[in-house]
């Protein structure tokens, strides 16, 4: 391979600037989406929610992501790739601000609706930005390329929940909880960030590249007889994205509470150094994790993350995008079931190690999904973002589950998601007619 076909179309033209330009908003929706996952026992104490009740933070978050779904991939289509991603960060910067009104309404309610707005904007970024990354450079590296910039993403999750433990669990010098009074400084924070990013998209070149059709959907005499829903490999690829959103949501969002009320008691001589103050004594005197230290080393787990997504990039370099999908995906079958047996600290790794797992799966079905679909990539994007709806709607029964029994067997939940993209990723060859997303082949058509 040339080493700057990664970032080089076949016209000769690089496009390196503009790819490190589009994968900081990756970063940006990452750092959103970190503070998010650990927002929800935040609410637990504040509100003496249930698991269930308090999943109502993503069913506000995903839902901004259905609602927009759509609108963002008609105004894609009108405005471009980049008079959409400026409505999106603009949209972003008003969810932002609004933290700082909800913070005096200081209603549950209130502080949903900035999830959501915030949400609303991320889903233009993401409708865009995802199969914009597909198309600058060789579309044989368009698996890679998305991987690599969903590689800033991880960045973004790693120091979000640092954000979220620092904001939502301070406490005064009297060892009271003080995080609704400073919940709004980091969304107060994003909205600065975006409106300066925002300017500088205005102000510089972002290219509107076609992406290459070979499934001849632009072809004027098959305008109306071709549709995206006639191609397997797209509408299987909806599916699959909705389970794995909702097994990521589930794992990220009950993280804390899975480390404070699973993990062995810890040993009293962990409480000490760097890790003083991570732990707290139940009721019965064992040593467990705090909210605060289960935030902080929600980090380690987006660490794991991280790994997964800059290894799998070289990895999808080497080997067909959909075989690593369907290995991935059923290496975290085998980990949820370790989780689900609450086999002690093979458990607790076996959750970190989900997060390696899961790392490359929403860019690699998101590029397997609309490989070859031309100009209607950016409506078909649309469908695959609004499937990040299963985010609001499953992580409620994995709540549920575990306000029945406990946070171990709510896994079950995840474990079934993970097994159907695993199905898809060892059979996009069949629902596609293609050998690889690398050298797909479609003269057979369908």
């Amino acid at each position: 391979m040339n080493k700057n076909s990664l970032f080089k179309t076949p016209d000769g033209k690089s496009h390196t600037f503009t790819f490190f330009l589009v994968a900081s908003l990756f970063l940006l929706w990452g750092f959103c989406n970190g503070m998010i996952d650990v927002m929800d026992k935040h609410f637990q104490q504040e509100l003496h929610l249930t698991l269930s009740q308090s999943a109502w933070v993503q069913f506000a978050h995903y839902l901004g992501y259905f609602l927009m779904a759509l609108p963002a991939g008609w105004l894609a289509t009108k405005l471009g790739y980049k008079g959409g991603i400026i409505a999106g960060l603009l949209m972003v910067a008003v969810g932002g601000l609004w933290f700082i009104p909800a913070t005096h309404i200081a209603s549950f309610w209130a502080f949903l609706v900035g999830v959501c707005m915030i949400a609303a904007g991320l889903t233009f970024l993401e409708t865009i930005a995802n199969p914009y990354t597909t198309v600058l450079g060789d579309p044989q590296y368009g698996a890679t390329r998305i991987n690599l910039a969903q590689s800033f993403n991880g960045i973004g999750w790693v120091f979000g929940p640092i954000a979220g433990a620092m904001f939502f669990y301070s406490k005064d010098a009297s060892g009271h909880g003080t995080g609704s009074q400073t919940l709004w400084i980091p969304y107060a924070g994003v909205a600065v960030v975006v409106i300066i990013l925002a300017g500088i998209f205005y102000f510089v070149n972002v290219p509107d590249i076609k992406m290459k059709d070979d499934y001849n959907l632009d072809d004027s005499a098959d305008q109306t007889s071709h549709s995206i829903w006639k191609h397997p490999h797209f509408v299987m690829a909806v599916v699959a994205q909705f389970l794995y959103v909702a097994a990521q949501s589930g794992i990220f969002s009950f993280f804390i509470n899975y480390m404070t009320s699973q993990v062995p008691a810890i040993p009293q001589s962990w409480d000490s150094g760097m890790l003083h103050g991570w732990f707290e004594a139940s009721k019965s005197g064992v040593l467990s994790l705090s909210d605060s230290g289960a935030a902080k080393l929600a980090s380690l787990g987006f660490i794991f993350f991280l790994a997964g997504r800059f290894s799998g990039a070289a990895i999808l370099r080497k080997y067909d995008a959909h075989k690593v999908l369907g290995i991935y995906g059923l290496i975290n079958v085998i980990l949820c079931f370790l989780v689900f047996s609450k086999l002690g600290w093979i458990s607790v790794s076996a959750v970190f190690l989900s997060y390696f797992f899961m790392s490359i799966m929403f860019p690699t079905i998101f590029a397997l999904g609309i490989y070859g679909l031309g100009v209607r990539a950016k409506r078909a994007s649309s469908y695959i973002v609004m499937a990040i709806m299963g985010g609001a709607i499953l992580p409620k029964l994995m709540g549920y589950i575990a306000d029945q029994t406990d946070m171990s067997r709510g896994f079950v939940v995840p474990l079934v998601c993970f097994a159907f993209v695993s199905y898809y990723g060892f059979n996009w060859s069949k629902f596609s007619k293609a050998q690889s997303a690398g050298k797909i082949s479609t003269s057979s058509g369908h």
